[in-house]
């Protein structure tokens, strides 16, 4: 690892503990210490997401799919917390996006390619030699199968955290809810990694094992028919010289 992509993955990491963490969460404990209402902090800690989401576009000169449906949620759930004066309806913000990306991730699959595989490719690189390696084993029913499995389950999980936040910030207090609904989309989406990266080891290694067999199969029917061949044409199956 170059020095460059260990200070790379330095500022993405401090960006993520200022920004998503940390940051809005002792934003809302000062602002509530100062006599703001639970509604008005909330909204305000809010903004430290959205500046981090536009600092990440000007940094890459881009914006991402997942940076859009942050922004998305932010902005519903502070016109909700707003018109309503209820901190609820601000703390669902993140159920927005997170609900949005699973039902995308499961329609995917009617498609060509499903989204957790198009994500890969797109983090890997389509125009470098190990992204163009990568887009080459589609042709692969395995390679199909497992990114298929991986949308599934992608879809799912976000899904169900999307369910989980709504339940938290309806049943627990407004900063236990807040510093919980900062820190689960990291947790969760970690686990995902940690899995797909286990899964695909664990079908790597299995598919290693069945082509071993297959090219030993193969290799006993290549004898088979060398030793059958000529006595099926009427000579004797050995000869000396």
């Amino acid at each position: 690892m170059t020095n460059q992509t260990r200070r790379n993955r330095f500022q993405s990491l401090a960006m993520i503990a200022v920004f998503d963490i940390a940051g809005p969460y002792v934003a809302y404990s000062l602002l509530r210490s100062a006599g703001q209402s639970a509604v008005s902090a909330l909204v305000l800690s809010g903004v430290l997401p959205a500046v981090g989401v536009i600092a990440g576009a000007i940094r890459h000169r881009r914006v991402d799919t997942v940076g859009i449906l942050v922004l998305a949620g932010i902005a519903v759930g502070t016109v909700l917390g707003m018109l309503s004066g209820d901190p609820r309806l601000v703390l669902i913000e993140g159920s927005v996006p997170t609900a949005v990306f699973g039902l995308v991730c499961l329609a995917s699959l009617r498609a060509q390619r499903p989204l957790i595989y198009r994500f890969a490719l797109e983090f890997i690189g389509p125009d470098t030699p190990k992204g163009r390696d990568f887009a080459s084993l589609w042709r692969h029913q395995g390679f199909r199968h497992v990114f298929r499995l991986y949308t599934v389950v992608w879809g799912v999980v976000y899904l169900a955290e999307a369910a989980a936040r709504v339940i938290i910030a309806e049943t627990t207090s407004t900063s236990t809810a807040l510093a919980v609904s900062r820190v689960m989309p990291y947790a969760v989406a970690a686990a995902l990694v940690g899995w797909m990266v286990a899964y695909g080891r664990r079908a790597k290694r299995e598919g290693e094992r069945l082509a071993a067999a297959q090219a030993a199969a193969d290799a006993s029917a290549a004898d088979a028919l060398a030793v059958d061949a000529p006595a099926v044409s009427g000579l004797p199956a050995t000869t000396s010289v």
